[in-house]
């Protein structure tokens, strides 16, 4: 079964993060409005059953939060994939959303990396602030061995841009986490 369950406390957070790839409920709680729409929307569109509890530091700003669900659900990701053998490995996706449009090219290779190109006008989407959108792709690429490329060509609604990351995003990892034909590692090198 490729799922996990994975907790981290800490002084600023606490968090939860139960993970079926192969799909289930999305139930999302981070204390952040606009968060919990993008997860929720990651989930689903993923394909993903996806439970996410999250207790933080909100009265210091929503950095925090971001970044340490960034962390815990690539180490869930990691973990429900185990040895990465026996699955498509590669996935990308575009996704348009009224003016904006996310590119997302990704390589479950167990060797980290984000490239993250997205400028956003506005500063914040509710209480959300955009530029730690950057910081939770970043944590979830580095714990979850995942080169991560994002690319936001153009966008003027910093909700729109941002919407269309995560679901493109989700749709590349439903791609790449697909099992493949003959449950092998997908590398000339036989491990990743």
């Amino acid at each position: 079964m490729r799922t996990s369950n994975i907790q981290r406390n800490t002084k600023e957070t606490k968090i939860n993060i139960e993970l079926n790839l192969d799909g289930g409920e999305v139930e999302i709680s981070t204390g952040i409005g606009f968060f919990d729409h993008m997860l929720t929307a990651f989930g689903v569109h993923g394909g993903f059953g996806l439970r996410v509890e999250v207790k933080s530091d909100l009265e210091v700003d929503t950095h925090h939060t971001a970044e340490d669900t960034g962390i815990v659900l690539g180490k869930a990701f990691k973990e429900a994939l185990g040895d990465m053998s026996g699955i498509e490995r590669y996935g990308s996706f575009s996704i348009p959303m009224d003016e904006s449009l996310a590119q997302v090219s990704l390589d479950i290779s167990n060797r980290p990396f984000l490239v993250f190109n997205a400028k956003f006008e506005q500063e914040l989407c509710g209480d959300y602030e955009t530029c730690v959108t950057e910081e939770f792709w970043r944590a979830f690429a580095m714990n979850s061995g995942i080169t991560l490329h994002i690319n936001v060509p153009y966008g003027t609604n910093a909700h729109h841009q941002i919407e269309a990351i995560f679901k493109a995003v989700a749709h590349a990892l439903k791609i790449a986490v697909t099992k493949n034909s003959d449950g092998a590692v997908l590398s000339t090198k036989g491990v990743l």
